[in-house]
Order: C-alpha cells, then structure tokens, then sequence
C-alpha cells in the first residue's frame, strides 16, 4: 500500500518492494514462515519463551539484536546500494532492528523509516538509530518514544487500503457479501497464520441466535479446511482463507472477534465494528491486549464465558464509523518529506556520494 502511494506521488517517484527477511538469508527468511506452528500446545509454550527472552530479557534481548545486525547487516547494506535507494522503509520487526542499528553505526547513509502497525509490543519495530517511526495507532507514541527517544514519531495514513478512506454502508455490504440483511453478523479472525481458539469463537458466536459466522482463516490452508470440515453441516457458517474483501466485511458485521493485533484492529474501528480480542494471547498479543483495554480500544476475553459476555456487549453498541485517522498526513509524504530534508542537510540533492558496496545516488 505505501509503494501504491509513493509511485502515486509523481513519475519521478519509484517504490521497490522487496522481502528483507529473504535478503538477509537463513534462518531469518524462514521465521515468520514458522508463525502456524505456534498453535499447538507444545508451540505456545515454545513461542511465549522465545517472546520472553527476544523481548523481555535484557542480556537476550541485545544478543538478538546484535545477531540480527551480523547476519543480515552486510546484505541488506549491499542490496540498498545495488537499488540506489534514496530511503529504506521497514515494515517487519527484524528488519527495523537492523536498520536501526547500520544507521547508529553511521553505515547507512540514507533515512531509514519503520512502519509499525502494531499498538504495543514495539521493541524490535523501533530503535534509536531509526530516522522516522510511522505508527498506525497515535497511542503508541509513548512506546517508540520510550524505546527510541529524539527520533521523529509521526502518527499516519496510508499503511491499509485505500478502502477504508471511503465510507462503506453496511445495508450494500451485506448485500454484496450475500450476508442475512437483518441478522447478527460475527467475523471470527485468527489472523495472517489463523492462531488461537478459532473453534471456541465460533461456537461462542453461533450460540447467539439467529447469528451468522465469517471465520478468516488467511494463509494457513489446514486450519481452513479443519474448520470448514467442523462446520460442514452448519449453514451459518462461512469458511474463508485470505481475502481483499476487509472493507465489506467489517462494513458489513456487528462484532469483530480477532486472536491478533495488527492493522486488522484498526480496520474495525474504522468501520465502526466493536473489537473482541480472544483466543490466542501469547507474546506479542497479550502486550497489545493490555493496550487495547487500557486505550478502550478493543475488549479482552480470556475464556469462552467472557467471550460470550463480550460479544453480547459488542452486538448491543455497534457504533459509528470513525474515519479520524484519514486526517493524518500519508506515511508516503513523511517518507519523501524525510528524503528531502536528508538532502538539504547533506548539501542539496542529485548528488554522489560513498555508500556501501559502491557509490550512492541520493
């Protein structure tokens, strides 16, 4: 979405995408495919331990990022040079780190930017040595500036679709989707790698009557076809893997049951549909958890009986569309913003100058 809104700015704007994780070689390239493998319960105990001593532990926390920066600093420096890029933009956590740390080390000699669209949770999405920290929630200004003071914290649009800057009715959206015009509508989300009790929300969402499920299963294609066996014979439930559809879903339903954090979060609240975080609360999540509750931005169930409780509350106060954050500047503007003003500090732009690996174009 950023890259759509960069080139969008001019002919003369080029935005590369490319997988930092795949630069920087094995084993990163291979974490956040693992990311499935975590809902079991051998891999949540496994996962909550990695969590604690990445992001928790201090002595831990800076082997990590120091064995990040040597194994993938050199590659992702030779790969910026080969692009002649003019600025970096992150969007993962283990790229950010690095980034942050070549820039600290005066090894980077271009901006470097971390789009983080978390809420909290955000020690490997921010460092002091970033330029610019693009947040998706104001509310997590407070952490980055905690965790990487003096830098700019800019709260933004643009890092979603478009879709949601346009306001969707939800009478259309329901017809579209081909959902009951005047039922209760439950999405059930467990996210990019469909984590957490999804089963349990179903269920949960089902005992409501007359109540019709959409359950998200994204990318991970076992826990569709597990889930779509299961409620086979149901006719309230629908079974989707990764879909372009968020606008219309969120458009269309009265509560929104989510097992992660994430833009997906934001989505809703956009549109309008209450937020009931539930199922999975490992890590990251239960971080973000205590965030959503103490900014009142989503509920928090722990259990199905307050899963139940929850969405009772959430299907008794949808509440109105909120498309505040379309106010924000666009994170494509506070990148070139930042480009700018990189080149004027360092004598005016179009100029050469010493990069790694080679000669750089600013």
């Amino acid at each position: 979405m950023l890259a759509a809104e960069l080139a969008a700015l001019g002919p003369d704007v080029e935005a590369r995408v490319e997988d930092g994780l795949a630069i920087m070689g094995w084993p990163l390239s291979s974490i956040a495919a693992r990311g499935s493998t975590f809902d079991s319960e051998w891999g949540n105990r496994a996962y909550e331990v990695e969590y604690w001593l990445l992001s928790r532990f201090g002595p831990t926390r800076r082997f990590a990022g120091r064995a990040l920066y040597w194994r993938g600093g050199r590659r992702l420096l030779r790969a910026i040079a080969d692009y002649r890029a003019d600025a970096v933009v992150s969007t993962y956590p283990g790229t950010s780190e690095v980034l942050g740390r070549l820039r600290a080390r005066g090894r980077l000699p271009v901006p470097a930017v971390s789009a983080i669209t978390d809420l909290a949770a955000l020690r490997f999405w921010a460092h002091p040595g970033l330029d610019v920290h693009l947040i998706t929630h104001p509310e997590s200004a407070e952490e980055v500036r905690r965790i990487a003071p003096g830098t700019d914290v800019v709260a933004v649009c643009g890092l979603n679709s478009k879709q949601f800057l346009v306001p969707r009715d939800r009478d259309e959206a329901r017809r579209d989707l081909d959902l009951p015009a005047d039922a209760p509508v439950v999405v059930v989300s467990g996210g990019g790698w469909a984590v957490g009790d999804m089963e349990g929300a179903i269920e949960t969402a089902l005992a409501r009557e007359g109540a019709t499920v959409v359950a998200l299963c994204g990318r991970n294609e076992a826990v569709q076809q597990r889930l779509e066996a299961r409620f086979a014979d149901e006719p309230r439930v629908r079974v989707m893997g990764f879909t372009d559809r968020m606008g219309d879903l969120l458009a269309a339903a009265d509560a929104l049951i989510h097992s992660t954090a994430g833009l997906t979060v934001l989505e809703a609240i956009v549109r309008g549909c209450p937020v009931i975080s539930y199922g999975w609360g490992r890590g990251h999540i239960r971080a973000n958890n205590v965030a959503f509750s103490r900014h009142g931005l989503a509920e928090v169930a722990s259990t199905r009986p307050e899963l139940a409780a929850a969405l009772e509350r959430a299907l008794a106060r949808r509440a109105e569309p909120d498309l505040s954050f379309a106010e924000l500047p666009s994170a494509a503007s506070v990148v070139l913003a930042r480009i700018g003003r990189d080149q004027v500090r360092d004598g005016g732009g179009g100029g050469e100058r010493d990069g790694p690996g080679g000669d750089e174009r600013q």
